[in-house]
């Protein structure tokens, strides 16, 4: 918390001040049941202490723009994958896995529902951060410090509600998930 903090402090004191977009993660939305989830849904009931640092980021980059007018644009990432992704995701296991012939578990949710998540393909993630920069920077013109009136965290990897992305930053995911994963085994075979 104390670098992210520190970044906004250094920002504030430039001039102009930059653009800023902030990667923020949909556990913020912690033990809300409802979904899909939606921009506007609460995010104070946090179910990890990683869901309560990135709720913590959200709320100092908020403060930042409140105070100092800093043009700041959060997104939230559901289920980020891909080449170069954290290896302890489970596509991660599930290609190893079917590499040595091994059987792969999916767990079921409680009273044996079947477990469902949206994922986000990298290229995607890089789409919509670059979508909110281009937002960002012609909201803030050219000519000097123009501080944008809010801080909005905007939702990536929903397609059914991904309204306020696709309307404030043109964002539109267009990486299926097969296709994605192909590029992701393709990516993990190279490794080897």
């Amino acid at each position: 918390m104390h670098r992210h903090g520190l970044m906004f402090e250094v920002c504030k004191l430039m001039n102009p001040q930059p653009a800023i977009v902030c990667a923020s993660s949909s556990s913020v939305y912690g033990l809300n049941k409802k979904v899909p989830f939606s921009e506007i849904d609460r995010t104070d009931n946090p179910s990890s202490l990683y869901a309560a640092t990135k709720k913590a980021g959200e709320a100092i980059a908020h403060t930042y723009n409140h105070i100092h007018g800093l043009s700041i644009t959060g997104l939230r990432f559901f289920t980020v994958y891909g080449p170069w992704g954290r290896p302890d995701m489970a596509y991660f296991f599930f290609t190893s896995d079917i590499l040595k012939g091994k059987q792969i578990s999916v767990f079921e949710g409680l009273n044996g529902f079947t477990v469902s998540r949206d994922f986000t393909c990298i290229d995607d993630i890089v789409k919509g951060c670059l979508g909110a920069l281009d937002t960002a920077t012609k909201s803030t013109g050219s000519g000097g410090v123009k501080a944008r009136s809010n801080c909005g965290f905007i939702i990536l990897g929903i397609p059914h509600r991904c309204h306020l992305a696709r309307r404030e930053l043109g964002y539109k995911p267009t990486t299926d998930l097969q296709s994605g994963l192909k590029k992701f085994v393709a990516w993990y075979l190279d490794l080897l």
